[in-house]
């Protein structure tokens, strides 16, 4: 497929699924027991997304899809975060460990000038990242996938957060990048983060710029018939 692929360091080595279908999901999935809180899979291995989750009062269970993500392309930076979450979501909704389980897939990638970024591949690529976005607006995308691997439905959607990005000058921009965080998100930032003192401020959702929006998850599991205060953990 010809289009926008994300620009990032080398992804995983993992096949990719097919995205409009769950072939390969246990055949046999296990309804839950009337009264029984639903299995909750986080199809991420971002510890910023189990964080959210966690801080929800969620107790998800973590498999990595393992999507080469870099094979994947779409005719935009949205319609591109969309694919690659529903790729990560169809890859461990179809693994028999995730049989009975709601599995929620997320990926996000920055938006400028129409231009896809993901996680930087090198040091000198977030330098140029930073240098680029600095004093300008971007809006950062996350892809949201829901597969209840019960009744074989799914429900998928795109949030969107302008980042406004303050103007650090090349000496803080290269501090930044020397500590290594900005190689490992998408965007080369981290709101919460060191660079947050370089974030003049956002139009939007908090969470979804960290990875994953809380109140389009809700609308999300809702459209499946579930209650976010059904997967809370209460041990």
């Amino acid at each position: 497929m010809n289009g926008i692929r994300r620009r990032s360091r080398p992804a995983g080595t993992g096949p990719v699924p097919p995205l409009d279908t769950l072939a390969g999901m246990d055949t046999a999935p296990r309804t839950p027991a009337p009264g029984t809180r639903r299995r909750l899979v986080l199809a991420s291995q971002s510890p910023a997304r189990l964080g959210l989750l966690r801080q929800a009062g969620f107790a998800p269970e973590v498999i990595v899809s393992g999507v080469d993500e870099d094979a994947l392309s779409a005719p935009s930076p949205r319609a591109l975060a969309q694919v690659l979450a529903e790729a990560k979501a169809a890859a461990v909704a179809a693994l028999p460990r995730a049989a009975g389980a709601l599995v929620i897939g997320c990926d996000s990638v920055l938006d400028l000038d129409g231009e896809a970024l993901g996680k930087p591949g090198s040091a000198e690529e977030a330098v140029i990242r930073w240098k680029a976005m600095r004093g300008r607006s971007a809006d950062l995308l996350t892809g949201h996938r829901v597969i209840d691997t019960v009744t074989g439905r799914a429900e998928s959607a795109v949030a969107a957060t302008t980042v406004r990005f303050g103007t650090p000058d090349d000496a803080e921009i290269a501090a930044y990048v020397a500590t290594g965080e900005p190689l490992h998100v998408a965007g080369a930032f981290t709101l919460q983060g060191r660079s947050a003192p370089f974030i003049d401020g956002i139009d939007g959702d908090p969470g979804n710029v960290i990875g994953l929006s809380m109140p389009l998850l809700r609308t999300l599991l809702g459209r499946l018939g579930v209650r976010v205060d059904e997967l809370w953990d209460r041990d």
